[in-house]
């Protein structure tokens, strides 16, 4: 607590000096303009790109997105870490109660409803993750999208069912995947005799799917890992939640 207390006094007296610091809002210094001026100039012409949070996101500065998805592959790994298995637990059967509590089964109008909207938000998430170059959107966005169904079919269900679609394993698998094939991406045009993360693919029409080079497939990578990542914590969480740890 008293290292918690020292932190949070020093983060919050920087958070504030910075708070200070800032223009008003729809106020912008010439630097800032400049800056914004230079992207909407660069991101149609350059790099055909519609959208130009996901030009910056993933091109202009695609090595800053880089650490900020490992920040959240490192999130996931220490939350699973916490809420790991100690030696003196072991597992009971898994069960949507706790001890002594009667819990009354999801209602047939939250199962319909659950159901019905679990293959829409799939539609909707791969839409956000495959068109984030041509209109708002990308890879993070789609991917707490695609994260979401599983728990649909949960509230839907029971725990067994969600496990059922989305097996721990292949989901890890599919975080980690993610995860590397945006760092892989950046490699190529090592080989090339090209910059790290330099956009060695064709850039397309503006406007189109296929448009941005690199980008559409770093848009997929982020989404595969952000999606992952999600429902390992989810996994974690209802696992700890519902099921009953008896000492061993």
């Amino acid at each position: 607590m008293a290292l918690f207390l020292v932190s949070a006094a020093v983060f919050g007296t920087i958070y504030v000096a910075a708070l200070a610091s800032l223009h008003p809002m729809g106020v912008a210094d010439a630097a800032s303009a400049s800056y914004g001026n230079r992207i909407n100039a660069a991101t149609v012409s350059e790099r055909h790109i519609t959208d130009a949070v996901t030009a910056v996101n993933f091109d202009f500065r695609g090595f800053d997105t880089l650490g900020e998805e490992f920040i959240m592959f490192a999130s996931v790994i220490g939350t699973i870490l916490l809420l790991r298995k100690h030696r003196d637990e072991s597992e009971g059967t898994p069960r949507d109660q706790k001890a002594g509590r009667e819990i009354s089964p999801p209602s047939d109008a939250v199962r319909v409803i659950s159901v019905s909207l679990a293959g829409m938000v799939v539609t909707f998430g791969i839409y956000i993750v495959t068109h984030g170059q041509v209109s708002p959107g990308g890879g993070f966005q789609g991917g707490v999208l695609l994260a979401a169904p599983p728990l649909l079919i949960y509230l839907a269900g029971e725990f067994q069912q969600f496990c059922r679609l989305a097996p721990r394993p292949l989901v890890e698998a599919g975080e980690a995947v993610g995860a590397a094939g945006y760092a892989i991406i950046g490699v190529i045009p090592l080989f090339l005799h090209a910059a790290y993360l330099y956009n060695f693919l064709p850039l397309g029409t503006p406007g189109d799917i296929f448009s941005g080079g690199t980008v559409a497939l770093i848009d997929l990578t982020v989404g595969l890992e952000v999606a992952g990542g999600f429902i390992v914590l989810l996994l974690a969480f209802l696992e700890e939640t519902l099921v009953r740890r008896d000492p061993a």
